[in-house]
């Protein structure tokens, strides 16, 4: 069978399980790249179900158009859930089993996830659990920061406070993580920073399968 590509996904379109369970769940939840490069998904842990969406997307504007439901149709692909309730295989260690989406078709098949190296994480997708395909996804790591020049700001003395940032905050992708406080406009209330996991779980689609 044709292995279910994520980027096909994208251009067309409590603590029950005990210690163990959290300790795995936290191996994977994150930003991926999927094996073609074409978009990222991130992983949040949901009341320990794992569920993926769609962060970001290297041809944006796509739309659900094949889904089966009429008033998802027209749905932007960018923050779709793909991933989904996905819970700890009882058998295999470090193995979590659901479903995956794949918007090309419109159908959900069986799927299976598992790190492969911590960060690599083997994806697969299933027809009726004996047909099956799958692709490895990549770790996105964050960019380490930059070291900080011994005077980085003309005219301020090693030491002082830097002036303000000035302009707007820039948009958010789904589970990105909030911009510094020192983003803001110039007279606005900085928010707290969010958990990136939280923009996922708020969803509504994963809210009600994970209460």
């Amino acid at each position: 069978m044709r292995k279910l590509a994520c980027s096909a996904i994208v251009l067309l379109g409590t603590l029950g399980l005990g210690t163990l369970g959290a300790a795995h769940a936290a191996e994977i939840p994150g930003e991926w790249r999927v094996e073609e490069g074409v978009a990222t998904i991130r992983i949040a842990n949901c009341n320990n179900r794992l569920w993926g969406v769609v962060a970001s997307e290297k041809t944006p504007g796509g739309l659900d158009s094949k889904n089966p439901d009429k008033a998802k149709k027209n749905r932007p692909t960018l923050g779709m859930p793909v991933l989904l309730n996905m819970k700890m295989d009882e058998d295999e260690k470090g193995k979590w089993d659901g479903e995956i989406y794949n918007a090309k078709n419109g159908k959900t098949y069986e799927a299976s996830i598992k790190l492969a190296s911590p960060n690599k994480l083997k994806v697969e997708g299933c027809v009726l659990g004996i047909l099956c395909g799958g692709e490895t996804w990549t770790r996105v790591l964050e960019p380490a920061p930059a070291p900080m020049a011994a005077n980085p700001t003309p005219g301020i003395h090693p030491g002082a406070k830097a002036p303000p940032a000035t302009g707007s905050v820039p948009p958010r992708t789904i589970g990105q993580k909030a911009p510094p406080a020192g983003a803001a406009a110039p007279g606005a209330t900085a928010a707290a920073p969010q958990d990136p996991a939280s923009d996922i779980c708020l969803l509504p689609d994963i809210a009600r399968a994970t209460h």
